[in-house]
């Protein structure tokens, strides 16, 4: 699967569970949603780590081959 789709796809979740959880009414629902918001931010924080670890990996050997 390609990680650019992937990530596209997690923020677009992660857009309708806020606006959800701006909607819910009772504590309950809050939560839920709550619980929501953090897996998909957890989600995406795997892949944005992923880059970061990519993209300190490529300077490090590009500094290596000056």
């Amino acid at each position: 699967m390609n990680p650019d789709k992937l990530m596209d796809d997690l923020m677009k979740e992660l857009e309708v569970a806020l606006k959800a959880m701006s909607k819910a009414k009772t504590v309950e629902e809050k939560v839920l949603h709550s619980q929501i918001v953090k897996n998909l931010c957890d989600s995406l924080g795997v892949f944005l780590n992923l880059a970061t670890n990519m993209m300190e990996n490529g300077l490090d050997d590009f500094d290596e081959d000056a």
